[in-house]
Formats: structure tokens, sequence, C-alpha cells
């Protein structure tokens, strides 16, 4: 049996949050609702080209802009910077996903030492716990914001174990995103992958040591190892 990590860590957004209800933010400014998806797929293609070209800008700054552009030829209700400003502060009143508060306690009560590591920022995860009554199960909040780079590079996860106080090997990393889980398989780190929405994953990516469909499956899927 392998032995289990000391450490888990978690990314935020998508995984942990909700972001569902941005497709309404949208709607409330006389956008299409599927803006969202295309927003946020292109704030993280654009945060990824930078980290690849050694480059970095946070993840709000680029948010920001990617969605003044996406938002020139749209007929919004208001002005595009109370547009923007409208989606945006958003992101700091998102709830978690209803199986993590029970997740994310059975995993602390289990010993494991629970922290985050998210591409936005740490301030962003500490409103989204409090809010949840989760706040006190993590040891840490972190933000590639004090990293190298931007998940997934390697340096990130890196910094996260550094910062942790153990090594790659000792931690698993919990992601809705199949390229998260190839980022960190290939930093050594050991992987779950959140799958609720039942897809199948991508060929081209590193598999997870573990596939769950709820963070709740998950101190029993550690336990059988």
């Amino acid at each position: 049996m392998t032995t289990a990590p000391s450490v888990i860590i978690f990314d935020v957004n998508e995984t942990l949050s909700d972001m569902s209800p941005l497709a309404e933010r949208f709607r409330e400014i006389g956008a299409p609702a599927e803006l969202a998806a295309l927003w946020f797929a292109t704030l993280l293609r654009d945060g990824f080209a930078l980290t690849s070209s050694g480059d970095r800008a946070s993840f709000s700054a680029i948010g920001a802009d990617a969605l003044r552009r996406l938002l020139v030829d749209v007929e919004l209700d208001r002005s595009p910077g109370a547009a923007v400003d409208h989606v945006m502060t958003a992101l700091t009143s998102l709830d978690v996903h209803a199986d993590v508060p029970d997740g994310i306690r059975a995993l602390a009560a289990d010993g494991y030492r629970l922290v985050t590591l998210s591409n936005g920022a740490a301030r962003i995860a500490d409103a989204l716990f409090s809010a949840a009554g989760i706040r006190n199960e993590f040891e840490a909040l972190l933000s590639v914001d004090d990293a190298p780079a931007w998940k997934p590079a390697r340096a990130a996860y890196e910094y996260a174990a550094a910062a942790s106080g153990t090594n790659s090997a000792d931690m698993l990393l919990v992601a809705v995103h199949p390229w998260d889980i190839h980022g960190a398989a290939r930093a050594g780190l050991r992987t779950a992958w959140v799958n609720r929405s039942g897809e199948r994953y991508p060929d081209y990516f590193e598999d997870p040591d573990f596939t769950v469909a709820a963070l709740t499956e998950l101190p029993a899927a550690l336990a059988a190892g």
C-alpha cells in the first residue's frame, strides 16, 4: 500500500468554489450568460501564456482586462467599467460546492494537513471559506501571487511544498482541472481529480492517482490507498 500523503493541497477556483453564479452576473449587465465560460477560459489561457514566457500578472488584472475586451461589442445596460466591476466583485461572494464543507471537515478529522494553492488571490479563498464555516480547517491559504509562476508550472507546486515544510512526494493535489492534475503529477505530487460532471479525462494528460465524484468520497479513497 502506498504511504498516505501528509499534506493535501487544494485548487480553489471551480474545485472548491462554485463559479456557476457568474453566468447570472453576465446576464445582469446585458451580456450572454455563456460568455462567463469564455471569459474564464480566456483568463486562464492568458495567465498560462504569461507563465510560459517567463512573465506574470495577477489573476484579477488579467481577468478585468480580458473582460473589458470581451464586452467591447456587447450592448451593456451600464458603463463598461461598472459592468467589469459587477462581474469581478462576484468572485468575492461565491459559495463553495455542496460537497465541500463535509469533505473538508472529514479530511481534517482524519489528520491531514490542508492547504490551498490558487492562481487567484488568497483573500478570495479566505472570504469563501469563512462564509462556509471551514476557514479554520485550513493550515494555510497559498496563492501563486507569492510563487515564482502560475500553476501548472513546476515552480508553483515546489513553492507550495516549501511553504508547507514538506516535499512534493508527501503532498496530494486535489483539483477539478486536468491541466492542474497533470502539472502537479509532473512536479512529483500525488493527485486526486474531482469529477463532478462525469466528463472523460483527457488522454494526453498524466492520469490522476484518485478520481472521485465528490469531495466527500476522498477520505474513503485515500484510506483504501
